[in-house]
């Protein structure tokens, strides 16, 4: 098979480590890549939403399966575009319609199917500017802390939990007075806090049948105790000690279940993965989010704990025969720790030559951020490389990851180093 996988981040590098394990990638091209997914395939210089140029590089490649990996393109509709072009329908596309990515691309929308099939997710309204008063008001009577978020994508930048009246009005204005992320915040979901401990879920559908997926935990925040500014991730671990039979059996019957069943009986079209952010409130599962892709950094450590060949599972997902996989785990432990360039998330430099690969040992490198100039490696992103190791236990397998961080070197290197605190001590 000749497959075009479609990213540039350290998710799309570990899913590209993972296609070509599998004897059935003939090919496989990676658009645009970075300088760490070119050891696994042909990086090629295309945007993630040039779908005309995609369109091309597909005839002449002879492309079998298209992965887009960011939600960028599912939410503008790449799989409609596919499905609809006599030269493309045939490809098979590793992911939902332009209808069933509204999951991610609207909180508003993915709000109202939760309430529809009864799915637990937390209390809500939502506001616009034709109804901005009204929200003042509700924020002026709402129990503290808020959780405001904008109803569109914003490079996971689009949710805030106030602490005070004064900043959840503050934020309000910004998002929909200001346009703060632009067309996304021109509707703003306002939601009850839910105070807990969170988590990833993984459901990979044809749209009747699903599996699981390794199960992960990411730690969002710049600082370390969970301070700070929130981030596209700055590490993740798996398995998730929480996340014990129990609990999963609940996630199941009153999540992924009617999620996968709702979306086929309302005839939105999904074939791919369904990312679950969830929270654990005393011991019961609340939906925070739907993705409609992979998280970053979470599949830095799912895709090397999934033990089946994914191209032979996409194969499975795109006849309709989920059900005949039974998805293998890995025993060990992976996490993940993630290098970051100073000044993340706010503004940080580009173009820091990067040293110290060789001496990396035990630990597998994705890429994230990174390109080469001159036959070096260099900074090319906020978050710049993501290192994962395995281990018996969590704490072994981060010992490995943080013995390898303290190795790669560039200018203005941070990570946190309190990664899995709660399950390490």
């Amino acid at each position: 098979m000749n497959i075009l996988l479609l990213g540039s981040g350290g998710r799309e590098c570990a899913i590209a480590w993972k296609l070509q394990q599998s004897p059935l990638c003939k090919q496989l091209f990676i658009a645009p890549g970075n300088a760490g997914s070119s050891a696994f395939g042909n990086n090629i210089s295309l945007s993630v939403n040039d779908f005309e140029g995609i369109k091309q590089f597909c005839i002449k490649e002879h492309i079998d399966i298209l992965f887009p990996g960011p939600e960028d393109p599912l939410v503008a509709g790449i799989y409609d575009f596919f499905k609809k072009d006599p030269e493309l329908k045939h490809i098979i596309v590793v992911g939902p319609s332009k209808e069933g990515a509204q999951l991610e691309g609207s909180k508003a929308f993915s709000k109202k199917f939760m309430q529809r099939h009864k799915i637990p997710t937390a209390a809500y309204r939502e506001f616009n500017n034709d109804n901005f008063e009204e929200g003042i008001v509700y924020l002026e009577n709402h129990i503290l802390p808020i959780v405001l978020k904008a109803d569109g994508l914003a490079a996971g930048k689009g949710v805030v939990i106030a602490q005070s009246t004064d900043e959840a009005i503050s934020t309000f204005k910004s998002m929909i007075k200001d346009a703060q992320f632009g067309d996304a915040s021109k509707t703003v979901v306002v939601e009850q806090f839910l105070d807990g401990i969170e988590l990833s879920v993984f459901v990979f559908t044809d749209g009747t049948n699903y599996v699981l997926l390794p199960e992960a935990k990411d730690y969002k925040r710049i600082g370390e105790g969970d301070k700070g500014p929130n981030t596209g991730g700055m590490g993740a671990i798996s398995p998730v000690p929480f996340a014990d039979a129990t609990f999963m059996r609940k996630v199941i019957e009153r999540i992924v279940e009617p999620t996968v069943k709702g979306l086929k009986d309302e005839h939105i079209i999904y074939q791919g993965i369904i990312f679950v952010g969830l929270i654990k409130v005393d011991n019961e599962p609340y939906v925070i989010e739907y993705n409609c892709r992979m998280g970053d950094p979470e599949t830095e450590v799912v895709m090397p704990r999934l033990q089946n060949d994914l191209v032979e599972m996409i194969l499975k997902m795109s006849e309709g025969k989920l059900n005949e996989v039974t998805v293998q785990h890995d025993p060990r432990a992976a996490c993940a720790v993630m290098l970051v360039s100073e000044g993340y998330p706010g503004n940080y430099p580009k173009g820091r030559v990067m040293t110290g690969f060789e001496k990396v040992k035990d630990s597998l490198l994705f890429h994230a951020g990174t390109a080469t100039k001159d036959n070096a490696i260099i900074t090319n992103g906020g978050r710049v490389i993501a290192i994962t190791s395995y281990g018996g236990t969590i704490k072994n397998a981060l010992a490995k990851s943080y013995e390898n961080a303290a190795l790669i070197e560039y200018e203005g290197k941070y990570y946190r180093r309190d990664i899995g605190w709660e399950f390490t001590s």
